[in-house]
């Protein structure tokens, strides 16, 4: 184990790889959707293994573009194949296991103009009894100039990594403020309720629990990653993310470190805890919401399910 703060490690790993995709946006280009995808996921995924096996030595790491399945993928001028993740037998008995994303959101990052792209890092840590637990997250928003970040109290912090962001509760400009600040997930008004959902996929199961939630006048908000889709929970865009398509752990393992820190409930979709570095990383459903609407969402969501895909 390290001497390292890993709060301030996952945000300063997660800002830097941001900012390395923004420099590929503006080196690549938009003409190539696929090569613009590539070159970023790769690229990101590259820096963050080659930063964490110099800053945590001994440590696990299982990222999104370093499974066998993409080992064909190849990022703008540099044909080397990306970077292994440990080995499952090793990451499954590790004390530490760093869960990453290096670029949530590709569909969005290759669109010129969208700000709904992340980066996750997320720190799964084994207890003295055997136990794990998430102990440390950030999602970085690099086109919106934020870093959402957990911190060594068992809190949440936000930090303004371009003074020249807008606010997120105001949109206007970022003036006279300070660069972090706490994050505390906002209650939403009474009798509304905005669900951030998917972009690209019909929000079929999000439509049938809108029916079962009564009187709720219930808003559909469509945002583009699920790391952006939490955040806007947590800065108070959207009061909720409902999300039942089939996720992977790196999907959700930052946003979720992030989200609890922050106050809000976060579950699978039947009110278990999420698990993380499992044998399986499948992990494919996720609430997110204020602690206030998790009852009468899960209730609702259990109806839905219920109820089939009719």
């Amino acid at each position: 184990m390290t001497d390292v703060d890993d709060h301030a490690l996952a945000a300063e790993l997660a800002g830097a790889a941001g900012r390395l995709l923004l420099g590929v946006r503006d080196e690549v280009g938009f003409a190539d959707a696929g090569v613009l995808k590539d070159t970023g996921d790769l690229r990101a995924h590259e820096y963050l293994m080659a930063a964490l096996a110099e800053r945590c030595p001994g440590d696990a790491v299982l990222s999104e573009e370093g499974r066998s399945s993409v080992a064909g993928k190849r990022s703008k001028g540099d044909d080397r194949a990306p970077t292994r993740n440990t080995a499952a037998a090793e990451r499954r008995t590790a004390a530490r296991v760093w869960i990453v994303d290096p670029l949530d959101g590709t569909r969005e990052f290759a669109e010129e103009g969208r700000r709904d792209w992340a980066v996750h890092v997320a720190l799964w840590e084994r207890d003295a009894s055997g136990r794990g637990r998430l102990a440390a997250g950030a999602v970085a928003l690099p086109a919106q100039g934020l870093t959402l970040r957990t911190d060594a109290t068992g809190g949440a912090a936000l930090v303004r990594t371009d003074a020249g962001a807008p606010d997120p509760v105001t949109a206007g400009p970022v003036r006279a403020q300070p660069r972090e600040v706490p994050l505390h997930v906002p209650a939403p008004d009474a009798g509304k309720l905005r669900v951030a959902v998917s972009r690209t996929r019909p929000p079929e199961f999000v439509r049938r629990l809108a029916e079962r939630l009564g009187d709720v006048d219930v808003e559909l908000v469509p945002i583009g990653s699920a790391g952006a889709k939490i955040s806007a929970v947590l800065l108070g865009e959207v009061d909720a993310y409902v999300h039942a398509g089939g996720q992977y752990e790196w999907d959700s393992a930052a946003p979720a470190a992030v989200a609890l820190g922050a106050g809000a409930h976060a579950s699978r979709l039947d009110g278990s805890p999420l698990e993380y570095n499992r044998e399986d990383p499948r992990l494919p459903d996720i609430l997110v919401c204020h602690p206030a609407s998790a009852s009468m969402l899960l209730t609702g969501i259990a109806g839905a399910a219920g109820a089939g895909p009719g």
